[in-house]
């Protein structure tokens, strides 16, 4: 954990897949055909805590979903960046817009369209349920399941080693 450390304390700026790290990865279809998602208070207070700390949070998603962006909109993240198929593609916008080096850049994610990313940034993390794959490049692998509370563990990873 000794190089986490140092990667951990110089974390400006947090980016997160959404289904499988802010969610349980389930969908769930009423008789309409409207979908829920079910989402973890206890994530969102954590994107509350780091920016308290001024690490910001993005999401960057795949989906285009309406129920993500109203979720964005009411927790406090900085940036929803949705429909994003080559999630490494948009390391430049992101590092130029917040004015970030990649190695002050951390992202959770939990599956392979991840990888790349994950290969990317200065420190990376998986739920304890993310593919095997995703899991064996991760720097850290949450204790947590996906939607269960493995952003916030994140989080506090984080802050625990961020310097003021």
């Amino acid at each position: 954990m000794v190089n986490s450390k140092q990667k951990l304390k110089d974390i400006k700026l947090v980016i997160t897949d959404v289904d499988g790290v802010l969610t349980d990865a389930g969908i769930y279809y009423n008789e309409n055909g409207e979908f829920l998602k079910k989402f973890n208070t206890r994530d969102s207070f954590g994107m509350e805590l780091l920016l308290k700390k001024n690490v910001k949070t993005i999401m960057l998603t795949r989906e285009n979903s309406e129920i993500v962006k109203q979720r964005a909109k009411k927790i406090k993240i900085v940036d929803l960046i949705s429909g994003v198929k080559d999630k490494k593609s948009f390391l430049p916008k992101i590092q130029k817009k917040y004015s970030v080096k990649i190695n002050e850049i951390a992202y959770i994610g939990d599956d392979l369209n991840d990888l790349e990313i994950m290969k990317s940034v200065g420190f990376c993390a998986s739920p304890h349920d993310g593919l095997l794959q995703v899991r064996k490049i991760s720097d850290y692998v949450c204790n947590l399941n996906g939607g269960e509370g493995a952003f916030r563990e994140f989080s506090e990873l984080i802050l625990k080693y961020k310097k003021n």
